[in-house]
């Protein structure tokens, strides 16, 4: 069975971040099959001290994209992003989730591997997944 590497992003290691995907103070790494969640590390958003001279810098975009990828990251989940989401989703199947703990949400993941998943196999071309509003 096939796992997939997930990026959350945090600003307090618990809830999701209220800012922007790149813009979270940190990424809590997970690796998720439909079975399990297991969480492997946390990691410090590098990019954060980044001046952004213009809005959705593709400087910045590529920065995160590099940090992440580095850690073998193949789909990212966030309650907010930016502009840059379509820069980011040529290289990670990207989740838009509810605001709150991240805990809560590992569940509700797990039960949506399989569409997570076949999201990233679409390669450079996919959309993002919204379980926003489920």
């Amino acid at each position: 069975m096939e796992s997939l590497i997930l990026a959350f992003a945090s600003d307090d290691g618990v809830n999701y971040s209220n800012n922007h995907f790149g813009d979270a103070a940190s990424y809590l790494l997970y690796e998720f099959t439909p079975e399990s969640a297991e969480f492997l590390k946390k990691i410090g958003n590098t990019t954060k001290g980044d001046s952004e001279e213009i809005h959705a810098d593709p400087r910045k975009a590529g920065n995160v994209v590099n940090m992440l990828k580095k850690e073998k990251v193949q789909a990212v989940v966030s309650a907010v992003y930016g502009p840059n989401i379509k820069r980011i989703k040529t290289q990670f199947a990207c989740v838009i989730i509810k605001q709150g703990k991240i805990s809560d949400s590992i569940p509700f993941l797990m039960d949506n591997f399989e569409e997570i998943q076949n999201l990233w196999n679409k390669g450079e071309y996919r959309d993002f997944l919204n379980l926003k509003k489920s």
